[in-house]
């Protein structure tokens, strides 16, 4: 009950001088965001995903694109957002579809209303770090892998290769990343990170950060913003899909997907072709579909158009139009005789 935001942690008691949660299998592996701005979004699964293993036992990665799609009350999928945000929608939400279901595709979509109900993992809420304060971070990460800001346009941190990186780095955060861990060689102190630039950034993936510097916002001002996800409830039994699409008598389409005639004769339908948008609508060039609030097809630039007072609007970066795939068929005379 109440409001999903449990306020801010303080942590009490001794923490251990080492933590890996990659090591206890609470960690998925490195993912690679591309040229989309949404690591808020895997910063977000992947403390999800952290803690839904911790609490459970099984480690399921979770859906970006869901959030990218779905979260845009105050989230702008690939222009950017915040992870507090992406708690509190899977909060509304009453929880997030797995990566598997709802992959990730590099741009924004229109939200899948049918796998925004398939609700795999819960979460009960989020709790801010007290900015500037490395011992709450360190007690938080010794509990959980923790979602942070930084700045990730800095150079020597997007060259980092090896070792532990201690900058030059400024503090003005635009990038998110994943605290997986932390502790110390050569009397030195790191975070160990993890980014979602795919693995052949830094160490396949993954940067060791110097701690303990010194500076209260940290080493690209990792300290200032972090959170992390709480979750005591459990996952709730996983729900009976709708099932395929019918099309006709003898075809169907995979579920969530929408039934297109590919080939019409005397007004009857020979053969269907499956759209991967859900209630979509299907292009008069019966090669391509539309998402259902950017319906007007355009043809020659292939891109889907929303009809706004008798102007046409393209979707922010074009809304591009989705191919079918066939569907294998019994053959259309047998449906013309069914019919």
């Amino acid at each position: 009950g109440g409001a999903p935001y449990l306020g801010v942690d303080g942590g009490v008691g001794a923490v251990p001088d080492a933590v890996d949660w990659r090591q206890s299998g609470a960690v998925t592996k490195v993912k690679d965001q591309g040229s989309c701005g949404a690591c808020w979004s895997f910063s977000a699964t992947g403390a999800m995903e952290g803690i839904n293993k911790i609490k459970t036992g099984s480690l399921i990665s979770l859906s970006e694109q869901e959030l990218i799609d779905c979260d845009r009350s105050y989230n702008s999928g690939c222009g950017g957002g915040l992870m507090d945000y992406a708690y509190k929608f899977v909060v509304k939400n009453g929880g997030i579809d797995t990566e598997a279901d709802y992959p990730y595709r590099e741009t924004d979509g229109t939200c899948n209303k049918n796998k925004l109900k398939r609700r795999v993992v819960t979460i009960d809420g989020y709790k801010d770090v007290p900015a500037n304060n490395e011992d709450m971070l360190l007690r938080a990460v010794a509990q959980q892998p923790v979602s942070v800001g930084i700045c990730g346009s800095a150079r020597a941190f997007q060259l980092y290769s090896k070792g532990i990186f201690d900058g030059p780095c400024p503090t003005s955060l635009d990038h998110a990343v994943l605290i997986v861990g932390y502790g110390s060689e050569g009397g030195k102190d790191y975070w160990i990170v993890k980014n979602s630039w795919g693995e052949s950034w830094g160490m396949k993936g993954y940067m060791y950060m110097h701690r303990n510097t010194g500076n209260s916002n940290g080493v690209c001002g990792i300290n200032q913003m972090p959170s992390f996800p709480t979750k005591s409830s459990p996952n709730p039994p996983p729900s009976p899909g709708p099932g395929p699409t019918k099309c006709s008598l003898l075809t169907y389409c995979p579920e969530g997907s929408t039934c297109c005639c590919s080939w019409r004769v005397l007004g009857l339908c020979l053969s269907w072709s499956c759209c991967e948008l859900d209630n979509a609508v299907c292009c008069k060039d019966n090669r391509y579909c539309c998402p259902h609030d950017y319906p007007v097809c355009d043809t020659a630039s292939q891109r889907c158009f929303k009809a706004n007072n008798g102007n046409f609007s393209v979707m922010e970066g074009g809304s591009r139009k989705q191919p079918f795939s066939k569907v294998p068929s019994l053959g259309g005379l047998l449906e013309l005789l069914d019919q």
